[in-house]
């Protein structure tokens, strides 16, 4: 799943990249604009982020107050980093992914496209990322906390 993601963020940071030169060209160059160009470019830049949450989990690079937990023995380091997952991460992360489903699938329902004219229709892809990602989320959290208590407890 980390190697999915890597590929999948890395890829989705390379459209973006893409994609904005493409609006920067045609706006200053060619005098012309696009609302689904202006539009996608927050969908990649949306999914490029909810997906890079799992991923910072799975590789220990997510943000910490570094300024305490350093100086704490490893075996505290991983009870902190174990209640954090138990506590925070998961219920947030449940909440979300089972909030996210009846969101995107009301997108779906009712057929959701931009108010712009010209702006992107089928709003509920982007949208069915949110539970996708927290569902990785909650996967990541699981497999941090149990590698955090083997290293501190086995």
């Amino acid at each position: 799943m980390n190697k999915a993601l890597s590929v999948t963020t890395t890829t989705l940071l390379l459209l973006l990249i893409a994609n904005v030169f493409i609006d920067v060209v045609l706006r200053y160059a060619f005098n012309n604009s696009s609302i689904a160009l202006q539009e996608l470019e927050w969908h990649l830049f949306s999914a490029m982020f909810l997906l890079s949450i799992a991923y910072g989990l799975q590789n220990d690079t997510h943000v910490r107050v570094d300024v305490f937990y350093l100086n704490f023995p490893p075996k505290t380091q991983a009870l902190i980093n174990i209640i954090g997952s138990v506590v925070f991460i998961l219920p947030i992360s449940l909440l979300i992914t089972y909030y996210g489903f009846d969101f995107a699938y009301l997108a779906f329902e009712i057929g959701e496209k931009s108010g712009d004219p010209g702006g992107l229709y089928y709003r509920f892809i982007i949208k069915s990322i949110i539970p996708l990602s927290f569902i990785l989320v909650i996967i990541s959290g699981v497999i941090f906390a149990k590698n955090h208590y083997i290293r501190a407890f086995k």
